[in-house]
């Protein structure tokens, strides 16, 4: 008969769920508690096995230890019934004998894969030499009423990994190791920038104007204030206003929102790194840059030689430059030039077959140009310099060649790794760019930026000369774990909903 405790629960209308329900019940009428508040865990996987690797079978080390994890599987052989532990760090054998565990015996036997366990016992070799922990108490942590999938060898359909990420890392060594190298990315950037001097903070990410990049934003409501904010875009606007404060060099790691679609590149949630240098230019952040990325492949990877969508691929210093008008014209044959009439850009983008919109300046027209035609071409890391003025109304413009300004690129594998400037630091000239922009919103470019009057009034009381630089972190990670989909790198991506 149904317990009281199941009574109504869909779990009890399944025959595997049902099971397992009982079991939690059986546990609480024994008086004992199948969901405990802590357990004393001396010692992981992974150390047991650093320690203790090299015994021969056999052997009893005398050395008693706590293990905890998740319970793989068990295989009961009468009196000796086997199980693998798993923690974050590794596996371990568990090694039951019914001599010394007696009646718990057969609590140890009727686990189910899934369950929470903590186990206290001697560090030992079985006669195959297998290390293992004997299992001397026995302790349930947390009973799963749901089953492991596909007997412990992962899901098989891509999109239930990333909806059930909270079962991929538990069967898939390959989602916890990405988890790892995510991690140690991450802290080889901030590793590598704290040593250069730059100070860590964190800005808003409520906006009042989503400014600091061309993309849409995420709109929302302020219930208290009566106003609606953005999500933000980027993160530069709020680190400018610190170098006017007077932050030498700064930086933050951060999610940015960008309300646009779902791809293998592209998920609406991201992490940027976003940094800001005074007294530097351009040149300084691709020097910056290039040790960043080198410097986080060497503590992830060990190397700078890695393997992406099944080529070789060097991130090794230092990396090729090309020029982004020069190289649009080089890849197509047809001649262009940042400061040409739009017209005239126009018609040569539609004869090579590119749609391009009647409000479009060259700049722009280029820039489609460019994406179609260079930017999937590229596979070494490639530093592309100096973008069109139309495109990029955040940055100084070019010392020397009219129509472009001083703005870099770097692209690995067909796709934008990082973007940086000598920053335009004349407020005169960033509110005559910031009117451009809105010109551009008018005329039906909703990714135009608008404008940012608390900005320009920042720039007013004098920004140094500075450099800045974003980088995106999910990219980074791809790259250096092989994986062609930002969905593998990002522990939660975004899906449209079941159903």
């Amino acid at each position: 008969m149904e317990s009281d405790a199941t009574e109504g629960d869909p779990l009890a209308e399944h025959r595997l769920t049902a099971a397992r329900l009982a079991k939690v019940e059986a546990v609480r009428e024994a008086g004992g508690e199948p969901y405990p508040v802590r357990f004393e865990r001396t010692a992981f996987a992974a150390d047991l096995h650093a320690e203790h690797g090299g015994l021969e079978p056999g052997t009893e080390t005398g050395v008693r230890v706590a293990v905890a994890g998740r319970l793989l599987n068990t295989r009961d052989i009468g009196k000796l019934a086997f199980g693998v532990l798993q923690d974050w760090t590794g596996q371990i054998q568990l090694f039951a004998e019914a001599g010394r565990l007696g009646d718990r015996m057969e609590e140890f036997t009727s686990l189910d894969p899934g369950d929470w366990i903590g186990v206290a016992g001697e560090v030992i070799t079985t006669r195959r030499g297998e290390l293992s922990v004997r299992v001397e108490e026995l302790t349930l942590l947390a009973k799963a009423l749901r089953p492991l999938p596909e007997k412990w060898h992962g899901l098989t359909d891509v999109e239930q990994r990333y909806r059930r990420r909270y079962v991929d890392l538990v069967v898939n060594e390959e989602a916890r190791d990405v988890l790892r190298a995510r991690s140690a990315t991450v802290t080889s950037l901030r590793s590598s920038l704290e040593r250069r001097g730059f100070v860590e903070v964190e800005t808003p990410m409520l906006h009042l104007i989503p400014g600091g990049g061309l993309a849409r934003p995420f709109r929302t409501h302020h219930n208290a204030l009566g106003i609606d904010m953005y999500l933000r875009i980027a993160i530069e606007l709020h680190l400018k206003r610190l170098i006017v404060g007077g932050v030498d060099r700064v930086y933050e790691i951060g999610r940015v929102f960008r309300n646009e679609g779902v791809s293998p590149r592209h998920n609406p949630e991201f992490t940027m790194l976003e940094l800001y240098q005074s007294l530097a230019d351009y040149h300084d952040m691709i020097d910056l840059t290039e040790a960043l990325v080198v410097e986080a492949a060497e503590a992830v990877a060990g190397t700078t030689e890695v393997e992406f969508a099944g080529r070789p691929l060097s991130l090794a210093a230092p990396w090729r430059r090309i020029r982004y008008v020069e190289s649009a014209s080089q890849a197509t044959g047809v001649e262009w030039d940042a400061t040409m009439p739009a017209d005239e850009a126009r018609a040569r983008a539609t004869a090579l077959g590119i749609d391009v919109h009647p409000s479009w300046g060259a700049g722009k027209v280029i820039s489609e140009v460019w994406e179609e035609r260079v930017e999937p071409d590229l596979w070494e890391p490639t530093v592309v310099l100096d973008y069109p003025k139309e495109i990029s109304p955040l940055a100084r413009e070019h010392r020397d060649r009219p129509g472009v300004v001083e703005r870099f690129e770097v692209i690995v594998a067909g796709r934008e790794l990082a973007n940086a400037f000598s920053e335009l630091n004349d407020p005169v000239e960033q509110r005559r760019r910031f009117e451009a922009q809105v010109a551009a919103r008018e005329a039906g470019d909703q990714e135009a930026h608008p404008m940012d009057e608390d900005f320009l009034r920042a720039l007013e009381h004098g920004m140094p000369p500075t450099g800045g630089m974003g980088l995106g972190v999910d990219r980074l990670v791809m790259l250096l774990t092989g994986k062609e989909s930002i969905r593998e790198v990002i522990l939660f991506p975004h899906l449209r909903p079941e159903g």
